[in-house]
């Protein structure tokens, strides 16, 4: 069978076996479909009725191909054609889409879904196939889910936006399937042992817990975009794509950050002076490690803060004019911050009490009465937990819905989850007005 025929009639049997799926699920719980699943199984059914058009035309092409075979067998029937094959062997197969080369990811896909373009579609099926070859967690090659080159993907960091300095940095995890929240399981009153007298009865607590309910958020921006632009621009679709992956990793982080400083379960160390200063600011930064060390039993191992409060802690000099803050190169001596001074992205280079700083211009700096303050916070990366679903955040939709006006909207969105409450005791937060804006 052709390959690409194969191919069709495999993505026909997936859709139709998730129909299946869902109404065996419905008939089994005896309820009747919901209009979530009403509106998958609506779709899905539309894609099916598009490839079995796609189907049918490919079959035709190898039925003619098979018939012409025929007709030319029969004419000439006593010559038997033999070939024999030269020895193959590849040794590099270029990517579909590449930075250099001649396809343009983003033009084929929308010249495959809104033109019809068949060899656009041909190009987006070997992309998938493709990255299904790198492994990565991707089940559809339907045009609701295609997995954005990694070329284009990888200019969204350092695109002109703040990133995603401790989003990079939290304990990842691959965000379930299905659902819009997760729940996990916090032990609140834990099991209890105790000395044992001969004959006497066993220490015996029961261990009790309680539900931690996380919601799942969906992240997302658009760009309408010509088809003047897709179809006759140069590195449109590069310049585009890039702006809204980099507009929506920034997104992802500062979600992530204000879940972390505004959470009111984490330990609070204040620091309220109207002129701070660091020696003052670096007796709060070791209460906050010790708090950390009480409540959580471990110790921290990561420092975030604001690019202006780390300037802050930099420009610091001691009654000699010397600095506080020194590379290590130099050979510190009793120095409240030292550093390889090579700040690289979220990687400030510096360290304070042995724990590495890690700078974000995501952080705020509107906190407090005057909304002048930034936060430090102190704590354990192995409790500050981001599910992302597999794939994103590179899902890639048109919506024919500017048609009119012969432009194209784009979306880039996907689905994420987070939360430090798992302990909020490996946590630590220091502000107050020693933390208002710095002068230098």
């Amino acid at each position: 069978m052709n390959t690409f025929l194969a191919r069709l009639n495999e993505q026909r049997s997936q859709k139709a076996d998730l129909i299946d799926a869902t109404l065996n699920r419905a008939a089994e719980e005896n309820r009747d479909i919901t209009d979530v699943e009403a509106a998958n199984v609506a779709a899905l059914a539309k894609e099916i009725e598009k490839l079995d058009e796609r189907i049918v035309q490919v079959s035709e092409i190898e039925t003619r191909k098979a018939a012409a075979a025929e007709l030319a067998r029969k004419v000439d029937g006593s010559k038997v054609e033999t070939r024999e094959a030269s020895p193959a062997r590849v040794t590099r197969e270029e990517r579909t889409y590449r930075p250099d080369g001649a396809n343009s990811f983003i033009r084929d896909a929308f010249a495959a879904q809104v033109l019809g373009d068949y060899d656009a579609r041909e190009r987006i099926a070997r992309h998938q196939q493709e990255e299904r070859i790198e492994k990565r967690d991707v089940t559809s090659a339907n045009f609701a889910g295609l997995v954005v080159p990694q070329f284009l993907t990888d200019l969204a960091a350092p695109f002109a936006r703040a990133g995603r300095p401790l989003a990079d940095r939290a304990r990842r995890h691959t965000l379930p399937a299905q659902g819009l929240t997760l729940s996990i399981s916090k032990v609140t009153t834990g099991s209890a042992t105790a000395v044992q007298s001969e004959g006497a009865a066993v220490q015996e607590t029961n261990i009790d817990d309680t539900k931690l309910d996380i919601t799942v958020n969906t992240i997302a921006g658009q760009q309408n975009v010509s088809r003047q632009a897709l179809e006759r621009g140069t590195g449109i679709d590069s310049l585009v794509m890039a702006d809204l992956v980099s507009a929506y990793h920034t997104k992802l982080d500062d979600e992530l950050v204000d879940a972390l400083e505004g959470n009111s379960n984490i330990t609070m160390v204040d620091y309220n002076d109207p002129t701070p200063t660091v020696g003052e600011l670096y007796p709060k930064i070791l209460d906050a490690v010790q708090r950390i060390q009480t409540a959580y039993f471990a110790g921290p191992n990561f420092i975030l803060m604001h690019p202006r409060r780390l300037a802050f802690i930099l420009a610091a000099v001691d009654n000699q004019n010397r600095p506080l803050a020194v590379p290590t190169s130099n050979g510190p001596t009793n120095a409240i911050a030292t550093g390889s001074g090579l700040a690289q992205y979220g990687n400030s280079g510096y360290t304070i009490a042995g724990l590495p700083v890690i700078t974000d211009a995501n952080c705020t700096t509107t906190f407090g009465g005057v909304t002048t303050e930034d936060v430090i916070t102190v704590g354990n990366l192995q409790e500050l937990h981001l599910f992302e679903a597999a794939g994103t955040p590179f899902m890639l939709r048109f919506e024919d819905v500017k048609s009119a006006e012969l432009e194209v909207k784009m979306v880039v969105y996907g689905y994420a989850a987070y939360t430090s409450d798992r302990y909020p005791g490996a946590f630590a937060r220091i502000n107050g007005s020693g933390t208002n804006t710095p002068s230098f």
